[in-house]
């Protein structure tokens, strides 16, 4: 018996070989596969479809998959190992992930800069000439952590089990030096000018990256006591980087608005705003901001992952075979998919269009049953939403929008004072603002909403140009705020749950 297989992977085409034994979480996840629930076998994010050789069916899968799925060759790949040569099907998933290429304003410096947005999902760096601001280089990657779990609280669980945490700050610290090794040698620039690299993520991406003490988030109130910006040179982090440059993780602000939501502060200029503004990072955790030059305050709200897809059940990234888009034409739902391809799974924006057109057409209720009490909903064949995803979504619309709600009273202003309310990250950037507000989860104007692309990484670009002091003392002047302290939070929570009557969309006038 050879100590190596064979894994050929359709459409792809990809044949890969593998040590025998190998977890197939290990092999499929560098070729797009999820796993939601960080390889636990308690989600079907997954799956994959055996067309040769064989892969033994687990109690797992067997509480997970029905008869007609085993039967049908699928299985999920977190609870398999690759014993044996295998066919398997998978279609590629090809994550959007949003970049930037805005100008800015800056002071000229010597050398060269990296700016890097380490998020939970993907991670985006940028090497820079700073004596022009051009950007020289890109690189984009899924973030490779995600193995362990698809959102901040999976991990922070992971990192809490035996030999979790180094586990995570080892991939996390080897795929962001991988990356800084890649952009030097995508351009031709001399190493050795390489004098600074700023990074910025939320809270729990800055303490695992610089090797901090997770377990404050995984209790209430969430704060940890150790969120300044944190300072390395490259060898001390095991980078073989030329002329070992300074490394620097920017400082968080509170709870889990990270350094990602301090950079977007900056680089949209809310700050130094006559005018109040809002920013909203929409995700798993939902940061949202308000504030202007005189005051800022802050606050996170667990979104769960709907916006992300998971936890839906045909739900999936943004990515080739996803229906991203849903419209009303004729009284028919039409489904627009990712890559042209025959539909395979939802993502977060398709799943808030359909909610959306469905309200429309009069199948869904406020209280967000479907009319017919059917328990689903096809789209396009096989694509359907069920009773519990159109639920999965209430519940993340409803902590965005409470969250806003609250937060804009606790500054003293009603939503007719915001002058702009900017969407930052990419499922802010690519999700239907009209859909957004049809179902309740941006509840504004529309010539109020504005997509601001990723700030985050706007704002480690433009902090290679300015004295580290200067984010700090910005980062000690924010305020930030628990939702869950506020006064009338269950109850916000319970009333924004509900999807808005059409008559009221416009009707804004109340805090």
């Amino acid at each position: 018996m050879t100590e190596t297989v064979r894994i050929r992977l359709r459409p792809m085409g990809a044949d890969i070989e593998a040590r025998r034994g190998t977890p197939l979480q290990d092999i499929l996840f560098a070729y797009g596969v999820e796993f939601p629930c960080g390889g636990h076998g308690r989600c079907k994010g997954c799956r994959v479809r055996v067309l040769e050789g064989s892969l033994p069916v687990t109690p797992a899968q067997e509480r997970m998959l029905s008869p007609e799925e085993r039967e049908a060759g699928w299985r999920l790949s977190c609870q398999c190992r690759a014993d044996g040569d295998l066919t398997l099907e998978l279609a590629q998933w090809e994550a959007q992930i949003l970049a930037d290429t805005s100008s800015f304003a800056f002071s000229p410096a010597n050398g060269f800069g990296i700016a890097v947005d380490i998020g939970s999902t993907t991670l985006v760096a940028q090497l820079l000439d700073l004596t022009r601001g051009e950007v020289l280089a890109v690189r984009s990657a899924l973030n490779t952590q995600a193995r362990f779990g698809a959102d901040i609280m999976s991990r922070v669980a992971y990192a809490m089990e035996p030999g979790g945490h180094a586990k995570l700050v080892s991939v996390l610290r080897t795929q962001v030096g991988k990356m800084v090794s890649e952009l030097l040698e995508a351009s031709p620039v001399p190493a050795s000018p390489l004098t600074d690299i700023v990074l910025v993520g939320n809270s729990v991406m800055h303490h695992l990256f610089c090797a901090l003490d997770v377990s404050p988030f995984s209790h209430y109130p969430f704060e940890s006591g150790t969120l300044a910006q944190k300072d390395f040179t490259a060898r001390e982090l095991g980078w073989e980087t030329p002329g070992n440059p300074r490394v620097r993780f920017l400082p968080c602000i509170g709870g889990f608005v990270g350094s990602d939501i301090l950079a977007g502060i900056f680089a949209t200029g809310l700050h130094e705003s006559s005018d109040p503004l809002v920013l909203v990072d929409l995700g798993t955790n939902g940061e949202i901001v308000v504030g202007n030059r005189d005051r800022i305050i802050c606050a996170s709200t667990a979104a769960g992952p709907a916006f992300e897809g998971a936890r839906i059940y045909m739900g999936m990234r943004a990515a080739t075979g996803a229906v991203s888009a849903v419209s009303v034409e004729e009284g028919m739902l039409v489904c627009h998919v990712l890559g042209n391809v025959p539909p395979r799974g939802i993502c977060g924006s398709g799943l808030v269009d359909a909610v959306a057109s469905a309200l429309e057409l009069g199948r869904i209720k406020p209280g967000g049953r479907f009319v017919d009490g059917a328990p689903s909903l096809m789209l396009c064949p096989p694509v359907k939403i069920s009773q519990t995803d159109i639920r999965e979504l209430q519940l993340a619309k409803g902590a965005i929008a409470a969250g806003i709600r609250l937060l804009i009273r606790e500054f003293g202003i009603s939503r007719d004072d915001v002058a702009r309310v900017l969407l930052a990250g990419a499922f802010g950037n690519y999700v239907d603002t009209g859909s957004a507000r049809r179902i309740g989860l941006l509840p504004f104007a529309s010539d109020q909403i504005h997509p601001s692309g990723n700030t985050a990484l706007l704002g480690a670009k433009m902090a290679l140009f300015i004295p580290p002091d200067r984010l700090d003392t910005l980062a000690r002047s924010i305020q930030h705020v628990s939702l869950s302290e506020l006064e009338g939070f269950q109850d916000t929570y319970v009333e924004e749950m509900l999807f808005p009557d059409p008559s009221d969309l416009a009707d804004h006038s109340a805090p």
